[in-house]
């Protein structure tokens, strides 16, 4: 064998290896998204399970606002959904960005449930009314914290998969960039108290 066709079997190994390890590295990265999405998965379970506990208490006081239960049900069910949907594929942009406007929907049912409830005392005061509540803000924390991870694996899978010359083996095997997870509470905002002198 000739020196130049060694030198090109030595560089097409190189090359061969190379993308083998780009694959593997991007593959890594896919699942470190998966694990970390498993980790916010599983707060959203306990925040759904939360939820239908929450609209029982509420139903014994709030006989005629069944409409604003069952949005709140409704809006479980669909965030549900999205999250099953997001558990099978967590690098999938659209299932990701369906999950955070079906989180953004429940948030906004679970507000108006709490406005509403602002107006009945008795179950303002309810102790598992209060309980519930105060477990439903303490898993959103906790998604909160996991979402950060999530989105900082996100943010590595996006880097690797979108530089040169990993994009080649990436664009190859179908690497498609993954969505960050949104943040799904909304900051109230509060009218300015104006005093008058």
């Amino acid at each position: 064998m000739s020196t130049m066709t060694l030198v090109s079997w030595a560089v097409l190994a190189l090359i061969v290896l190379w993308a083998v390890g780009a694959y593997n590295a991007l593959i890594r990265l896919r699942n470190v998204i998966a694990n970390a999405f498993g980790q916010i998965d599983v707060q959203l379970k306990r925040r759904y399970d939360l939820i239908p506990n929450l609209v029982e208490t509420a139903k014994k006081y709030l006989q005629h606002e069944q409409t604003t239960l069952e949005a709140v049900i409704t809006a479980r069910n669909q965030a549900r959904s999205a999250s099953d949907a997001v558990r099978s594929r967590p690098a999938n942009a659209l299932a990701v960005g369906s999950l955070s406007a079906a989180e953004q929907a429940l948030n906004g049912s679970l507000g108006r449930l709490f406005a509403v409830a602002e107006a009945y005392p008795e179950l303002k005061a309810d102790q598992t009314l209060r309980e519930l509540r105060e477990e439903l803000t303490s898993t959103e924390n906790k998604v909160g914290f996991a979402r950060q991870a999530y989105n900082d694996a996100v943010l590595d899978y996006n880097n690797a998969q979108g530089q040169f010359p990993a994009l080649l083996v990436a664009r190859m095997f179908g690497f498609a960039p993954a969505a960050m997870l949104q943040a799904t509470t909304q900051p109230v905002e509060r009218e300015a108290v104006r005093i008058q002198l």
